[in-house]
């Protein structure tokens, strides 16, 4: 199994394709940082201003702390297109070039050939996140420094900056999980497709709907809304909640993982039955 990853890990990094996602967010990561830096106290000025008639906030409030807060939230923008053009190329790439009979011939399982690949997704997924958490702490706090961080939600949260490094990074492996979710769903439609057009189409289709469906206040959407796991992507925001809630984080958790193997369990039960003619 270790010579399958490898191999195929070899194939995603040996693609044009696999490095775009890397260049975007080594473009898009240092973008946001540099305009808060130039304009990030209107933003605190904005955001501050009916509290600052109430309190006296001093310290450094416009840091690289602050900044990674930001990025995260723009988590679920941009990086699942990033993910699906890979992941969802993993088999519809295969079958759109006809190699997939060449590798079937191999004394291999489809059960190997397909976890292989499955696993060798997570990993660039994995790679993917790890360079946009470290981008994100390294530069932020380079060109802003630390300080304490301020989060407004229903509740004013200030949390000192001893205590924000580690949430940070709670949140970014959160956030790893579910993008390991929207991966997983993209190779779930990958294994239905001939090119990797339809998976990234229909991934993109299905997050945005589910995220537009949790927001619309609704009763039949509050009926569906529990079953989506676009409804537990974002919950890495309860690392910033004191205290943290960890009931709800474990429930978020097992919903993601939950659909990591069903979305896994669904591609490998049609590639397993799927006539392979090319």
């Amino acid at each position: 199994m270790g010579t399958l990853i490898r191999i195929e890990l070899y194939k995603i990094f040996s693609r044009i394709r696999t490095y775009i996602g890397f260049i975007a967010i080594g473009l898009l990561v240092p973008l946001i940082q540099v305009a808060l830096y130039i304009d990030g106290e209107t933003y605190i000025e904005f955001s501050l201003q009916n509290l600052k008639e109430a309190f006296n906030f001093q310290g450094n409030l416009l840091n690289g702390y602050l900044a990674c807060y930001i990025i995260l939230a723009t988590l679920y923008v941009h990086i699942p297109f990033l993910i699906t053009l890979v992941t969802g190329d993993l088999l519809a790439g295969e079958a759109a070039s006809g190699t997939f009979r060449v590798l079937l011939t191999r004394p291999v399982s489809r059960g190997k050939l397909l976890t292989s690949k499955f696993i060798a997704g997570m990993i660039y997924t994995t790679a993917l996140i790890f360079w946009m958490a470290l981008i994100s702490l390294l530069l932020g706090t380079a060109i802003m420094g630390t300080g304490d961080l301020i989060v407004i939600k229903n509740t004013v949260y200030i949390f000192s900056e001893d205590d924000v490094l580690w949430r940070l990074l709670a949140a970014f492996g959160f956030g790893l999980i579910a993008m390991w979710c929207v991966a997983a769903l993209s190779f779930m439609f990958s294994s239905f497709a001939d090119n990797s057009i339809g998976p990234i189409i229909l991934t993109m289709t299905v997050i945005i709907s589910f995220i537009v469906i949790s927001a619309i206040d609704l009763s039949l959407f509050r009926v569906v809304k529990p079953f989506l796991f676009t409804n537990y992507m974002g919950s890495w925001k309860l690392f910033f909640e004191a205290p943290v809630n960890y009931q709800k984080l474990v429930v978020s958790l097992s919903v993601l993982v939950g659909h990591i193997f069903l979305f896994f369990g669904i591609a490998f039960y049609n590639f397993k039955k799927k006539d392979i003619l090319s």
